[in-house]
């Protein structure tokens, strides 16, 4: 098929990340992806909730919105995330603590907060892979501070969508496409390719096991390269 970017059906969207986009938080980027932009900010707690109070282990949670303007119409601010955003700080959180040696954090919490200032397709996927690259900065911050010896990272993650549009499986979806998929999936995935979630729905007709297999590995090629970029952003080789 013909994208009307004129992207291939495996190419990502061009990928930005800023580092230090806000001064206040320990680890603050902007990350764009095509026309989606997302701020995505980590900051550090000396406290944790009440479920982890005397385990001797840390704790990483999300937030996530959209501000009113971020679409072509805009909506109602948000008081407390409701429905679809609550599902997607979810994920976020979940993202997150995958990868981070939470035994290693010590007795604190990082907050990481997910806010999409223009929407284009993709906001929860550019939320994720730009949300590790803050929490890596607020951990830098610690362990610079000299509150953790080490970076309790286990590897690095990210997020890609996948779908099938005009009967083709292409990957990181701008609106247009998303809103129009046969099939529509995302993809969360570590370094190493290991799985921490794949949320798919057919649209339309469903699809095989054989065609989610297929996506999947589309999108983990895609995965890799942002990868790539999330290490440029963070000076490592």
């Amino acid at each position: 098929m013909k994208r009307d970017d004129g992207r291939a059906v495996n190419q990502v969207r061009p990928v930005k990340i800023q580092r230090g986009f806000i001064k206040h938080p320990q680890g603050a980027v902007l990350i764009e992806m095509g026309d989606t932009k997302v701020i995505c900010t980590a900051t550090v707690d000396e406290i944790v909730p009440p479920h982890v109070r005397g385990t001797g282990n840390g704790w990483v949670t999300a937030e996530y919105g959209m501000l009113p303007g971020a679409t072509n119409t805009r909506f109602k601010r948000e008081g407390h995330a409701k429905g679809r955003s609550q599902e997607i700080q979810r994920l976020i959180g979940r993202s997150l603590r995958s990868i981070v040696k939470l035994e290693e954090l010590g007795e604190r919490t990082i907050y990481v907060d997910a806010d999409v200032i223009q929407a284009d397709g993709g906001t929860r996927t550019a939320a994720i892979t730009g949300s590790f690259v803050a929490l890596y900065d607020a951990l830098l911050w610690l362990k610079k501070e000299g509150k953790i010896d080490k970076l309790p990272i286990r590897e690095f993650i990210a997020a890609e969508s996948v779908g099938v549009v005009d009967g083709e499986e292409i990957v990181d979806l701008k609106y247009s496409e998303d809103s129009t998929a046969q099939v529509d999936m995302n993809v969360v995935m570590t370094e190493s390719g290991k799985l921490v979630e794949v949320q798919g729905t057919a649209e339309g007709q469903p699809f095989t096991l054989e065609e989610m297999n297929g996506m999947v590995k589309k999108a983990a090629k895609a995965i890799k390269d942002l990868i790539a970029v999330q290490k440029k952003a963070l000076k490592i080789s």
